[in-house]
């Protein structure tokens, strides 16, 4: 056999080679029911088993409903109206404050409270009083009537803050006597409470 007759049968030889089908895949396998390879069966098991926990998991969501069950109080309880004795009075004027009272023993500042500070006008016998609450519990942390006598001083380094000598405060039940402090947010409050104080003041004068 001569060389080009011998290169032609290889030529022709590769061609039936390359043009030879193909043996299948595994995916062409797996659509008739063959064997799946290792990978891809462990793959497509992982996948059924992250869905099977999404369904599980939707399952456990689905409570089920509830029957309409009505129960009986066993205890009935009677709406109270709570008395704040403001009820007869009437508000002229309001502001947020802290209030301080001085310790005479150990000769310093102590804080009473921060509320809002009120003067009450009493509608029956109109005397005004001065009522302080503490915030969020309420508690009365100064009560007293705006006697005329009283002076409200300003307060050393402080153009917001006035201090005055109080002689008859019941906040705690007792009349007691103590020097306040009571200082505001701005210098524009503190100066309308000194307005609204000795308004106060010439309304107890008068009998």
């Amino acid at each position: 056999m001569s060389e080009t007759t011998e290169t032609k049968h290889n030529v022709e030889a590769s061609k039936e080679v390359e043009s030879a089908p193909k043996p299948p895949t595994s995916s062409v396998f797996s659509m008739f029911g063959g064997k799946k390879n290792e990978e891809t069966a462990k793959k497509e098991g992982e996948s059924e088993s992250k869905e099977e926990k999404v369904e599980k998991k939707n399952e456990d969501d689905e409570s089920p409903e509830s029957p309409d069950v009505h129960f009986e109080p066993i205890v009935h309880l009677e709406k109270v109206d709570v008395k704040t004795m403001e009820e007869d009075e009437e508000v002229l004027h309001k502001v947020r404050a802290k209030l301080f009272r001085f310790d005479a023993d150990a000769k310093e500042w102590k804080e009473r409270g921060t509320g809002d500070v009120k003067f009450l006008k009493n509608k029956s016998s109109g005397k005004v009083r001065l009522l302080m609450r503490r915030d969020k519990t309420l508690k009365v942390c100064a009560n007293h009537i705006i006697a005329p006598d009283y002076v409200l001083k300003p307060n050393v380094g402080s153009d917001r803050s006035w201090v005055y000598a109080c002689t008859a405060d019941v906040s705690e039940g007792e009349p007691e006597a103590f020097t306040f402090a009571i200082r505001f947010g701005s210098k524009e409050n503190a100066d309308k409470f000194k307005e609204e104080f000795e308004k106060a003041q010439q309304l107890n004068k008068k009998d």
